[in-house]
């Protein structure tokens, strides 16, 4: 059981970016021993609120307390000193370097005459004991799995080395998100450990379900403000979901697909036979990949990052050849050109948004037409029909729900928009097209295929929900869906078969049926056969 001792105390902390106020008066307090739960959407201030826990931001106004000493604003060494950690969600090890290295990083100066490689491996392996977490301290990163590496950055954080003392307090950063279900089971069975010996965790996660399994409590930020602090026993999803949005929060429906009137099977639209990426390493990228995909079909790729997904996506927007194997999309081969894969109806959602997605600097409209302004639709003769296009912009601010644009419409900068409204402005180009001659509202119908790739990393429960039921619409309206996806929870949601994809190669995707928690786990950790044996 934690304690009530407050370790952390928020008072009043305000924070303004010109006119938007990031955080409006926020009072928090963590206990020892306790895990708290952050939550809220895209934009809700969960960023800067801890920003200015770490000093990488002054607020405007308010104070921060840690075991009862007044923490200096701006100066992230304080925090540090003070016993806070971090574990970011995108990794941040030299994956060329030991992973006792990795923990001395920046401990030591460069003037020190002697290294205490001896000193540090001590403070290592005492502090693998007492938090059960066992790694290799000669091990290079690089050859770690994706849970191993995150022991590792839990480590970094804990171990003295270097400094008065480890993190007493460890904010913890969507902890799951590249996580096979087995990981996460023993980050659990970590934290447990860590807490019971009088560690404080914040946790931030859009995993409802973990955040009601692992916190005491539950702090929700909305629009910048602290609009509900519960204990989590006893609060359900769509309590916290409700909170977060500040409205009921329906879960996609799924339609019947046009297939399933007509009977039989699907007709293929994306078939891959034998598809081989070499890639620069000994390893294959893609490996004698075969894939089939229909009209009306969810078809899900599930599996750990960086083991192939990246290059399927390239392969199936025209940005990569094969080096091996056949292509077809709706019954032909296709150049490896994006605008010959943008002509045959193929839409895509990079998994990427800020640096693939969208370009930031140009404004809402450009960005809304970018993949198709050689078309005719936007062009004539070399120029480029700006009212169309605006025309275009404007319908998919519409029809999407694209928000952020009430000042200065089509015309803002698509950087300023947040997370969650930039991805529906991908949503909306990818399922919206070009404009079909003749129509009434402008619209092109639903694409040949879709390829979706962690199409909603980082949102929040609100816009999940929404790309959820975008995807499946136009599943119903005929369009062939693949999913690209580490979110197991949005796999079994959205997907009618499912496959598994580790170093490259590719399971055979079967119906969502024959897959469990504990197999699809299992499968992504490379063990296929030992998956559909269990």
């Amino acid at each position: 059981m934690h304690s009530s001792t407050p370790v952390l105390k928020l008072s009043g902390i305000t924070k303004r970016f010109g006119a938007l106020v990031a955080n409006d008066a926020i009072t928090l307090e963590l206990g020892a021993g306790e895990v708290l739960a952050l939550l809220g959407e895209n934009g809700a201030g969960k960023s800067t609120l801890v920003s200015i826990l770490f000093g990488h931001y002054v607020a405007d106004a308010g104070s921060i307390e840690v075991f009862g000493h007044e923490l200096p604003p701006g100066q992230p060494r304080a925090a540090l000193a003070a016993g806070i950690g971090m574990v970011h969600q995108h990794f941040t090890l030299a994956d060329n370097l030991s992973v006792l290295d990795n923990v001395m990083l920046g401990t030591e100066s460069l003037w020190q005459p002697f290294s205490r490689r001896g000193e540090a491996r001590r403070a290592l392996e005492q502090a693998a004991r007492d938090f059960g977490l066992a790694v290799d301290p000669d091990a290079r990163v690089g050859e770690l799995s994706v849970g191993e590496r995150q022991r590792v950055e839990i480590l970094k954080a804990l171990v003295a080395f270097g400094r008065k003392r480890g993190a007493r307090i460890l904010i913890l950063d969507e902890p799951t998100a590249v996580l096979t279900p087995q990981e996460s089971e023993s980050l659990f069975a970590t934290l447990g450990q860590m807490v019971a010996r009088g560690l404080s965790v914040i946790f931030i996660s859009h995993k409802l379900d973990e955040v009601l399994r692992v916190s005491h409590r539950v702090a929700v930020l909305r629009g910048g403000r602290l609009v509900a602090v519960r204990p989590a026993a006893g609060a359900s999803r769509a309590e916290l979901a409700e909170a977060m949005v500040g409205r009921v929060v329906a879960g996609p429906v799924r339609r019947p697909a046009a297939r399933a009137a007509a009977g039989g099977p699907a007709p293929a639209v994306l078939q891959l036979q034998g598809a081989t990426v070499r890639g620069s390493g000994a390893r294959a990228l893609l490996d004698s990949l075969d894939l089939e995909v229909g009209a009306g079909e969810v078809v899900a790729i599930a599996g750990v990052a960086g083991n192939g997904q990246q290059a399927l996506a390239e392969v199936l927007s025209g940005e990569r050849a094969l080096d091996t194997g056949q292509l077809n999309i709706g019954g032909r081969s296709l150049p490896p050109k994006p605008i010959s894969f943008v002509e045959a109806s193929v839409a895509r959602i990079p998994e990427d948004r800020q640096a693939v997605g969208v370009v930031g600097d140009l404004s809402l409209w450009e960005n809304a037409v970018l993949e198709r302004l050689g078309t005719p639709a936007f062009s004539r003769l070399g120029w480029l029909r700006r009212t169309a296009a605006r025309a275009h912009a404007r319908h998919i601010v519409e029809r999407f729900d694209v928000r952020g644009t009430e000042g200065l419409g089509v015309d803002t900068p698509t950087r300023a928009l947040s997370g969650g409204n930039m991805q529906k402005l991908i949503l909306g180009r990818a399922l919206s097209g070009s404009p079909a001659a003749g129509s009434p509202d402008g619209s092109a119908g639903v694409p040949l295929l879709i390829v979706a790739s962690q199409p909603t990393w980082g949102l929040d429960v609100g816009a999940v929900a929404y790309v959820h039921q975008q995807l499946l619409d136009a599943c119903a309206g005929g369009s062939a869906v693949l999913l690209i996806s580490e979110d197991l929870d949005e796999i079994f949601t959205l997907a009618d078969r499912i496959a598994v994809i580790h170093h490259g190669r590719l399971t055979p995707a079967r119906p969502v049926a024959q897959w469990t928690l504990t197999t699809i786990g299992l499968a992504m950790a490379g063990g296929e056969e030992a998956a559909h044996a269990a």
